[in-house]
């Protein structure tokens, strides 16, 4: 496995994989790797030739206020795991690498970002997107893969990719919980054994309103007052929203369509952010 720190070097070695005509993959993470990140590189192992993993915790997405001095790295424990999966190569460059002095060229989408995290956190997606397409870019795979449980980050990203012409397929891999529940996150490690108590509320919430849809119920208010309310008896937990819209679009549902619509929440659990959803 090689461990690149170097734009033009990732570039050479991709072009020389290229010109043997294998076909790579990309997995871009933030580092602190878990078993939901490891789903997706096996994912990815699976269905290329050449596998890039890369472990870049990313300014850009941060608002100044956020956690990014805080958020954990791993960085010897990353590169374990990765090299224990197959990874061929991983790509691990520092903030000034991608983003040098005078750096000022940013990418934005302005629709499917605009809500749910879009709101709290406008500055996020424009970070998410230049860097994506920077990755992209130096990477050049043929296919990158992501989770679900980021599915706002998914549907930006694939308008992207559809807006720009970028000759990139995007697979979505389905979120991974924990045995409690509670969906894998590298921010996880900052809950304490009580917090976590709490954040289990989100998927039982999500699982609520789940159910309700599947028992015929179809209005869209009545699930969000029963997820907001379920929610609301867990003292450590507060609602950023709770919301149901359009999987591709994120456009807020009229009326659920199970297959076309999802529950997406954020929340704050004490001081740790937290995001989940559920396909209707």
């Amino acid at each position: 496995m090689k461990t690149i720190q170097s734009v033009d070097e990732m570039q050479a070695l991709v072009n020389g994989v290229r010109a043997n005509g294998k076909r790579i993959a990309l997995v871009p993470t933030m580092g602190c790797l878990h078993e939901g990140h490891c789903s997706l590189i096996r994912m990815a192992k699976a269905k290329a030739e050449f596998l890039v993993v890369s472990l870049f915790v990313n300014p850009t997405q941060f608002a100044p206020n956020e956690d990014f001095d805080c958020y954990p790295r791993q960085l010897q424990d990353d590169l374990l795991q990765c090299e224990s999966l197959g990874v061929d190569a991983v790509f691990n460059p520092s903030v000034e690498e991608l983003y040098p002095r005078g750096y000022s060229t940013y990418v934005t989408e302005e629709v499917v970002s605009a809500g749910l995290c879009g709101v709290s956190r406008p500055a996020h997606f424009r970070g998410v997107t230049t860097v994506c397409l920077k990755l992209f870019n130096i990477v050049q795979p043929q296919l990158a893969i992501f989770g679900q449980k980021d599915a706002q980050q998914a549907a930006v990203l694939k308008k992207m990719v559809r807006d720009l012409n970028l000759q990139l397929e995007m697979e979505i891999a389905p979120t991974l919980r924990d045995a409690d529940g509670l969906a894998m996150s590298s921010r996880n490690k900052h809950l304490s054994a009580s917090q976590r108590g709490d954040a289990l509320a989100i998927n039982r919430a999500l699982g609520i309103g789940k159910t309700m849809v599947e028992q015929g119920v179809r209005n869209v208010d009545r699930v969000v007052a029963e997820i907001t309310h379920h929610l609301a008896q867990h003292r450590r937990v507060r609602v950023i929203y709770v919301q149901i819209v359009d999987r591709d679009t994120m456009e807020p549902a009229r009326e659920i369509v199970p297959g076309r619509h999802l529950v997406a929440i954020a929340a704050w659990v004490d001081e740790v952010r937290l995001i989940d959803n559920i396909l209707l």
